[in-house]
């Protein structure tokens, strides 16, 4: 087995940085979605049980916040998440996503690592 080509090919966490990484909005200004209320996730989103979500409830919008930033294209993230309540919640939210999600998300953006910092 030739070690060299198997050094440099990148491994499932870096394939899975890269993908997080492309879908990133360019800003956290851009997060437009909404802050309250219900709201209804498509399919392709939440495929695995329930879809609606009341922002209004603190566990509900952990898991609607999770499940956007796992699952969510760069469309829906746009879309879906809100940027006021994702630094809010993200001295929590990032010890509820996959380290890839976080450190791809407080790479990109120093607002998110700061807010991490100061949490901890």
């Amino acid at each position: 087995m030739d070690n060299r080509r198997t050094a440099t090919r990148p491994g499932l966490s870096d394939l899975r940085r890269v993908n997080f990484a492309r879908r990133a909005p360019a800003a956290l200004s851009g997060l437009v979605g909404p802050q309250y209320g219900a709201v209804t996730l498509p399919l392709h989103l939440a495929w695995s049980g329930l879809a609606t979500f009341d922002l209004d409830q603190p566990r509900l919008r952990m898991s609607y916040s999770r499940i956007v930033l796992a699952e969510g294209l760069q469309d829906d993230l746009v879309r879906f998440l809100n940027r006021n309540l994702l630094v809010s919640l993200w001295p929590t939210l990032r010890t509820l996503v996959s380290r890839d999600v976080r450190e791809v998300w407080e790479t990109s953006f120093a607002e998110l690592a700061h807010e991490a910092q100061a949490a901890a």
